[in-house]
């Protein structure tokens, strides 16, 4: 009986095979983790180097430390900026003023490209007058912008909606007209009328393109912003560029630099988030 007892027990499996399992599924996680950490570390290379090449050369003398002072400097300025509360104001003056333009430019010109794209008749009629404008650089305009609409908010604000505008316009009218015309005939063969074609097929396959010109425009939202900020503004950051370079603080002159250039990072990062967000029937083919 006692045999029959103990027999069971010894052929019972080992105790350690959960810890096996995980043991084996612990190398694919740090496979994963030291996969990110090399993408990240690959991605940051430039960056770096570039941080290197500022700090160093100011110290060695390649350039002329008075006018390129080391990256160091650079931050520690930075840091005093946004100590005293400075840094901030100009950034929430910019940042208004150019997402304000920049969503007008958005609630404005994909409607009216998607309308253009799709009926034949008001693109014939349009074109002329899109092809005038289209050339006319906006900063060219900024002293009729002045002119018309005074030194305030109203003319920053106007000015980033003209030169958003047209990347996002002609990048919408390019996506509606470069829907695959295979797709647009299967649909109508399908009997869907011309709204719910609108809707199931020439938007979605429109949007990648439409995020294209978004995109570029919120670039230009901060461009052309800093430019007309250094014409009648009291806050912005293309004010304190202005203040900084006359007033020979140049420390705080590439500290307005690099925090457009942080900004501008930050808001492509959200505009490709939110592109992913509304293509997410998309398949991404990039090799490597």
């Amino acid at each position: 009986m006692v045999d029959i007892v103990e027999r069971p027990t010894r052929l019972a499996g080992p105790p350690s095979m959960p810890g096996a399992a995980v043991g084996r599924a612990a190398p694919g996680r740090a496979g994963r983790l030291l996969g990110l950490g090399a993408k990240v570390l690959h991605r940051s290379v430039a960056v770096a180097a570039l941080a290197a090449i500022w700090e160093g050369a100011p110290r060695l003398g390649l350039v002329d430390r008075v006018f390129l002072p080391p990256l160091s400097e650079v931050l520690v300025a930075w840091w005093e900026l946004l100590r005293s509360g400075q840094l901030a104001e100009h950034v929430g003056a910019s940042l208004t003023r150019s997402l304000a333009g920049l969503g007008l430019a958005v609630l404005t010109a994909i409607p009216l490209g998607l309308l253009i794209g799709w009926y034949r008749p008001l693109a014939e009629l349009l074109s002329p007058l899109l092809e005038v404008f289209r050339n006319t650089a906006a900063l060219a305009l900024l002293p009729v912008f002045v002119l018309i609409l005074g030194l305030g908010e109203t003319s920053k604000i106007a000015l980033v909606l003209y030169a958003c505008s047209w990347p996002i316009l002609l990048n919408t009218i390019a996506g509606v007209k470069g829907v695959d015309p295979l797709l647009i005939r299967s649909a109508r063969s399908m009997g869907l009328n011309h709204l719910r074609l609108f809707q199931k097929v020439i938007l979605p396959a429109a949007v990648p393109t439409i995020f294209t010109g978004v995109r570029l425009a919120g670039a230009y939202s901060i461009l052309v912003l800093v430019a007309a900020e250094m014409v009648g503004a009291k806050a912005g950051l293309g004010y304190l560029i202005n203040y900084a370079q006359y007033n020979f603080a140049i420390a705080d002159m590439y500290s307005g630099i690099i925090t457009i250039s942080a900004i501008g990072l930050v808001v492509n990062q959200l505009l490709v988030a939110l592109e992913r967000r509304f293509s997410t029937w998309r398949v991404d083919v990039t090799a490597g």
